[in-house]
């Protein structure tokens, strides 16, 4: 028999979170946002989930390729442009958007478009609104605009950015500020939100929205809980209880005897451990779910085992079912606790966890 760990993942909770973000922002088109292989929940099987998005973006080119076969029309955003000449060709090739954030992109494309005897569909020049990652500055989203309309001319330009403090009040307003004097010299599509600037600042919201973190059901903001912000899980990771013990007063769990019981206490071994994708570093506290009864990690977790508090749960035995994230215990609580965001719990989930999708026994050769 297999180990009773999986992960599932819930295509109906990813389509309400992008409807989610459509209600957010009316007016805007959304670039429903798959890198890192959606988040972890899967490539093909997100973007079937989002299939209401107007176009998909991610940053992996063997992926994007991927994508166009099975979505000859849709429109696919490159988020941080070629990485070699190569990317360019087949950007072009495959009719793919593309973002640019340097001069030396510029050189791949045109000397792409020039062998092609093509341009891309689309160009979108990355300003630098004070982030300071990629991007050019003001001056050089002018001359980069200037030296595509010598031989990109044809192509759709727009402009973007990205936003380093959308998750705090006002904190788009300095980057904003920035952008808006921008965009008076620069006619042409533009998109700047992320999930929280989405969630938050509608002025930020343009033509384009990039959602991400909120489409899987995690919340941009530290102080705000994903339902609070009409948001649906889009994973969960289950196992069950393989073993149940009493421990006495003053007795320790797991390695490095970090939680000491305070008085007799059943405690439970579960199937899931840091090969899995579970944080390592997750403290005792940290929620669990077992039996549909929210509890606690207690100790320190192991490779393939965690150690839970039995306490509130006096049934529990042996095959009881644990959720370590989802519905009922919040990937933004356990990440949090662990001192982490949901982002990193989701997308480090290891390859040794079957996946499944919910409603169907498809497992994670889906992706």
């Amino acid at each position: 028999m297999p180990r009773p760990i999986q992960a599932t993942i819930h295509p109906a909770a990813l389509a309400a979170n992008l409807a989610r973000a459509r209600a957010a922002a009316p007016g805007a088109r959304i670039w429903a946002v798959l890198k890192a292989d959606g988040y972890g929940h899967g490539l093909l099987r997100t973007a079937a989930a989002f299939a209401a998005a107007d176009g998909l973006a991610l940053l992996e080119f063997d992926r994007a390729a991927m994508l166009r076969e099975r979505y000859p029309e849709r429109r696919i955003l490159m988020l941080e442009g070629p990485f070699e000449p190569a990317d360019a060709s087949q950007a072009i090739r495959e009719r793919l958007d593309i973002a640019v954030h340097s001069a030396i992109q510029l050189d791949w494309i045109e000397a792409a478009a020039r062998e092609a005897g093509a341009v891309p569909p689309a160009i979108w020049l990355k300003f630098d609104s004070g982030m300071h990652r990629l991007g050019f500055d003001g001056a050089g989203i002018v001359a980069a605009r200037t030296r595509l309309g010598a031989f990109a001319g044809s192509a759709e330009l727009g402009l973007m950015s990205h936003f380093a403090n959308a998750d705090r009040p006002g904190g788009i307003e300095p980057a904003f500020a920035r952008i808006r004097a921008l965009r008076q010299a620069s006619p042409g599509p533009c998109s700047f939100a992320n999930s929280a600037a989405v969630l938050a600042s509608p002025v930020a919201h343009a033509d384009w929205i990039r959602p991400g973190i909120m489409l899987y059901g995690g919340s941009p903001f530290e102080s705000r809980s994903a339902a609070s912000l009409g948001l649906r899980a889009g994973m969960t990771l289950a196992s069950e209880l393989i073993a149940v013990r009493r421990i006495e007063a003053g007795e320790s769990v797991g390695y490095g005897a970090t939680f000491t019981a305070p008085a007799p206490m059943r405690i439970g071994t579960v199937a899931c451990g840091y090969a899995d994708g579970y944080p390592r570093h997750a403290p005792t506290g940290t929620p669990v779910m077992v039996g549909g009864v929210r509890t606690q990690l207690v100790g320190r977790v192991s490779m393939d085992m965690l150690s839970v508090d039995l306490e509130p749960v006096p049934r529990a035995d042996i095959g009881t079912p644990v959720e370590l994230w989802g519905e009922g215990v919040p990937i933004d609580e356990v990440a949090a606790a662990a001192g982490t965001i949901g982002y990193e719990l989701m997308c480090a989930l290891a390859p040794r966890v079957p996946l499944r999708v919910a409603g169907t026994d498809a497992e994670r050769n889906a992706h």
